[in-house]
């Protein structure tokens, strides 16, 4: 076997063997946990950046950033063993062995915090938006409930999912969200398709002045590089995979990265051509909020996003749990354990439902929100280049 071979400073630490990763998965562990992190809702805002955008650009823009993530995810993927008989089974691990010991987790944790925090907030607010028009549909006569309330209960969920101490602990739940995103991208494209297109349909670019439209433009970006983030947790997702002299784990996690693209591609490319070609220049932040009928169907799918958000919510949140476990196992000699757990993840959950809640009301043509989207989308594709290039 390929060992680990942590810094000096973790060697304490390294005999912690719960919260680290037991090396037993599968190539096709990796496809859905990479699908859980890659295939976010944000693949129902697609249609609505391909209306400020075009048919010419938003299709250019697409192909590439599904080759150029796609390069980077085999960056990151050759990157965990670059070193012989060494495994970098954190950000933070490679960074060190890039940058330096002192300077590496000044480059590399910034980055990787602002793109999983970031994506933990988005996941919230979209769990919640949706746990609400599920609601709303199935249960005309109800007494309204405000978001927030809803933001909360989804943020309850995670309580008691946030308890589960590594990746391997989640696979079950990483599953069943990679399949609900196929589930409701399918139902994103069939039920545009099934609608047809509204009438006087226009793909003409909208009337705005110059200034708005260029932000809008920018946006339009952020929105579709967000939409293949995932990058950010590669090395934890190869770190469950078990390695040998003769089978590196670069090649079953390869193998599971080019099948979790397949079913981005398939995801992605009619959901954003089909749901523009329906709706125009006029189509929601959000495809399925153009779709009324029929109305059980397209609850359905708003469920389906609630369940691919817990998913992606505790993939993204995995990784920020071990660094504060590791972080009071070393400054505080903190015993590891379920009250470790406790503490730390239900820490995390406490203090981000409020953080979220300053989010509403949530709109992708908020300035305010559509910069932190472009930060989260930026640092995800600039760790890996940084890597590479210090290392080479």
């Amino acid at each position: 076997m390929v060992p680990t071979s942590p810094s000096k400073e973790d060697q304490s630490i390294g005999k912690w063997t719960e919260g680290d990763p037991a090396r037993r998965a599968k190539w096709w562990y990796s496809t859905f946990h990479t699908v859980t992190a890659m295939i976010g809702a944000g693949v129902l805002s697609l249609p609505y950046a391909m209306a400020y955008l075009g048919w010419g650009p938003g299709i250019t823009v697409l192909v590439l950033s599904w080759c150029m993530t796609l390069n980077t995810m085999w960056q990151m993927i050759q990157l965990h063993e670059c070193v012989p008989g060494t495994r970098f089974d954190r950000y933070i691990d490679l960074g060190r062995h890039a940058f330096g010991q002192k300077l590496g987790p000044w480059i590399v944790l910034p980055q990787q915090l602002i793109v999983q925090v970031g994506c933990d907030i988005v996941y919230m607010v979209t769990g919640g938006k949706s746990l609400k028009k599920f609601m709303e549909m199935t249960c005309a006569s109800c007494t309204p409930i405000r978001q927030s309330y809803w933001i909360l209960i989804f943020g309850g969920i995670h309580f008691f999912l946030s308890q589960l101490p590594n990746f391997n602990s989640v696979a079950g739940v990483s599953l069943a969200a990679a399949v609900m995103s196929l589930s409701y991208s399918t139902i994103a494209w069939a039920g545009s398709l099934a609608h047809g297109q509204i009438d006087n349909v226009s793909y003409a670019y909208k009337n705005t002045s110059a200034a708005d439209y260029m932000f809008r433009v920018f946006n339009a970006l952020g929105e579709i590089s967000f939409a293949f983030a995932g990058h950010a947790v590669v090395l934890e997702i190869q770190a469950t995979i078990p390695s040998t002299t003769e089978k590196p784990s670069k090649i079953p996690m390869w193998k599971g990265a080019l099948g979790a693209y397949f079913i981005n591609a398939i995801c992605y490319f009619p959901v954003a051509l089909i749901g523009y070609w329906a709706f125009g220049q006029d189509v929601d932040d959000n495809v399925l909020m153009e779709l009324r009928r029929p109305a059980w169907l397209i609850a359905s799918a708003n469920l389906m996003v609630v369940v691919h958000v817990i998913g992606s919510y505790q993939v993204y949140a995995m990784p920020v749990f071990d660094m504060l476990e590791r972080m009071m196992m070393k400054r505080f000699s903190f015993p590891p354990g379920l009250a470790l757990r406790l503490v730390t993840r239900s820490t995390y959950v406490v203090i981000y439902v409020p953080e979220t809640l300053q989010h509403l009301p949530f709109s992708l043509e908020s300035p305010s929100h559509s910069s932190e989207i472009f930060l989260v989308s930026l640092a995800g594709l600039v760790l890996p280049p940084l890597h590479t290039s210090s290392l080479a």
